[in-house]
């Protein structure tokens, strides 16, 4: 459904489509600048959009300087860190640009992480005050110094406010070098490490996002990633500095190809992300009537290219979060390279890529080689972890500014004859898992601090029809142990995100080892069986617990799935979660919630949310439609 806020009349927007000139270069200091020359041109233009509610640059402005000057009323100024958890909302822009205003970073925390792994994130980053919301405060009762409220419209709490305009103080905007925000990703010491990225990284991307894609006021961009996943950045930052509008999407609506095409073209969006596995579904979709002109896509690696009839750009990109977001970038064609997977696209602006061999030197047009970036967008470094620093940004060689660095990513490329770059995989055992990235020995480290797990060791691997990449960890048990797999997810679950858990557990008596005392991960069986951890006995009682189990045991390619298996840790994930709602609707005739599965992800607990959800539909009928939707049921007790 359209917001009903409608973007500046484009005869105005025209003359004003480079408005970024009107500040020159080498005077802007972060994109708070950007924002503020927006904000006095079109104060009355939608700035930000959730839903049926909006806020324009007036009011994000105004509710912004809100929340800085308590932000420096409370001592915060240039590189402080400042947490932000707050579910989807406006208040989580509003949240943003504040701690931007008030010349500090933000730390973006998502809530739906374990309680564990955000205590680390806030005390690693030495974030004093966190920015939040009423129903998630509790969790940080003893986290953080400081806790100010926002609402879901970015309105500070009375208190907040009371205290803010008892003594107001001017804001304190950032310089081009200073702190923008930290964003953890997982780590190999068995901890997540928090990227710092500097304004003049950031101003950066937006200079070439803006001119590469021709932003002007007239444009309406969606905004789908979590605010804790770095291409948030990329969906907020260069729309708000050229005066277009930033339309938030509703979560179940993001987790669904379909619905989130049908949202785009309702909300009139014109250039839109999606994560990979997202985009390539979307990209064979009916887009009729559609107002969008540019659709990215990143994350994962992109399998196909799109059709002849796809009336829009497809743009393929790739970085990570320590070369600020965005470091290759190109058009996906029709045809492709051959056979071969669509490529990665040629280095933005301001950003050098170099493939490189052992030694550091560059390898021939063709060959593999380690992928280097350097340039503007290269961030500053770890949190907090300056030997992990050393050891990732290095000195440029290819540059003659001695303080220049380049950023060893990891992974393996190619440089095309057409000057763009195939990506090839990983060097180290790091793993994509639904386009985030995971590094296995923050996985095994927490797995080891089970009391019944001595070693193990966790890799992906693909599995299905659809060759997707699942996590299976390798485990040695003390003694006598007998833990069940619910048992090692539950305790993992404690501390990492449910992307981090793996899907099944191979009991082995020991590791196996290569020469040089490593983890031979060639030798690490494929899960049977036979070597897979099983759940406590528990097969479904009921015919309707029955009927599930199987439907979940389809979905996911499994033999088998028992009453208290957790659809989430058995590899479950929203993209399937989606499917299984359509397949339990098309079972039973009963509509279940995303949020339902969610809090039901068992095989039990969802068949009595089903049984529940049957109850309250057959009270609702008469008698003549409950006998025809019983009939319904027995059909297709039938069929299967």
């Amino acid at each position: 459904m359209n917001s009903g806020f409608d973007s500046q009349d484009s005869t105005v927007c025209v003359a004003q489509t480079n408005d970024a000139a009107l500040l020159m270069k080498e005077e802007r200091r972060s994109v708070v600048d950007l924002f503020e020359s927006q904000a006095a041109m079109r104060p009355d233009s939608l700035a930000v959009s959730f839903g049926a509610s909006g806020l324009t640059y007036r009011q994000l402005n105004e509710r912004a300087e809100e929340l800085a000057s308590a932000l420096v009323l409370l001592g915060v100024g240039r590189e402080a860190v400042v947490a932000l958890c707050l579910q989807r909302s406006l208040g989580m822009i509003v949240a943003a640009l504040g701690i931007f205003k008030a010349g500090a970073a933000y730390l973006p925390l998502d809530p739906a992480n374990p309680p564990e792994r955000l205590a680390f994130m806030l005390e690693n980053a030495q974030a004093s005050v966190l920015v939040t919301e009423a129903s998630l405060a509790c969790s940080f009762s003893s986290r953080a110094s400081t806790v100010i409220l926002l609402d879901g419209k970015g309105r500070l709490s009375h208190e907040s406010e009371r205290k803010s305009e008892s003594a107001k103080k001017p804001s304190r905007k950032p310089l081009a070098e200073n702190l923008a925000y930290v964003i953890y990703t997982s780590g190999t010491s068995g901890r997540p490490k928090g990227v710092e990225v500097t304004h003049r990284n950031l101003l950066n991307l937006v200079d070439w996002h803006c001119d590469e894609f021709g932003v002007s006021p007239v444009d309406r961009a969606s905004h789908l990633a979590g605010i804790g996943f770095d291409a948030s950045v990329w969906e907020i930052w260069p729309y708000l500095a050229r005066g277009a509008s930033v339309h938030i999407v509703n979560q179940c609506v993001a987790q669904n190809p379909e619905a989130l095409r049908d949202w785009m073209i309702s909300e009139r969006i014109t250039i839109a992300f999606a994560p990979t596995v997202l985009a390539e579904q979307m990209i064979s979709m009916d887009w009729r009537n559609a107002a969008l002109r540019v659709l990215l896509t990143g994350a994962s690696v992109l399998q196909r290219h799109p059709s002849k009839e796809l009336s829009f750009r497809f743009v393929n990109n790739y970085g990570l979060t320590e070369c600020t977001v965005v470091s290759t970038s190109g058009d996906v064609c029709v045809n492709g390279h051959g056979n071969s997977l669509p490529p990665i696209g040629k280095p933005i602006a301001s950003t050098q890529v170099h493939i490189l061999d052992e030694h550091l030197c560059e390898v021939a047009p063709g060959e593999a080689g380690e992928i280097y970036i350097g340039g503007e967008s290269v961030a500053r470094g770890y949190r907090n972890a300056p030997e992990l620093t050393e050891g990732r940004f290095i000195a440029d060689p290819f540059r003659k500014d001695a303080q220049a660095r380049m950023y060893r990513t990891g992974d393996l490329g190619k440089f095309l004859t057409d000057g763009q770059i195939a990506f090839l995989g990983r060097i180290d055992q790091q793993i994509k898992i639904r386009g985030f990235r995971v590094e296995p020995e923050e996985i095994a480290s927490t797995l080891n601090q089970h009391p019944a797990v001595r070693a193990s060791a966790v890799i992906g691997r693909e599995s299905g029809q659809e060759k997707e990449t699942r996590l299976v960890a390798y485990i040695v048990l003390e003694g006598n142990s007998t833990p069940t797999a619910n048992d090692l997810q539950r305790h993992l679950s404690s501390f990492l995100p449910d992307y981090m858990i793996p899907s099944a557990f191979v009991s082995m008596e020991s590791l196996p080892l290569t020469t040089n005392g490593k983890i031979d991960v060639t030798a690490l069986p494929v899960p049977q069986e036979s070597n897979t951890l099983r759940n406590e006995a528990c097969e479904a009682g009921n015919p309707l617990e029955q009927r599930v189990a199987e439907i979940l045991a389809g979905l996911l390619e499994l033999k088998e799935v028992g009453c208290n298996d957790n659809f989430f840790f058995l590899g479950g994930h929203s993209l399937l979660a989606m499917q299984l709602v359509t397949r339990l609707r098309d079972e039973f005739g009963v509509e279940v919630s995303l949020k339902s599965l969610f809090d039901h992800p068992t095989v039990r607990d969802l068949a009595s949310e089903i049984e529940h959800l049957l109850v309250e539909k057959l009270n609702a009928m008469t008698e003549e439609e409950a006998e025809e939707h019983l009939k319904f049921l027995t059909e297709r007790g039938k069929e299967v």
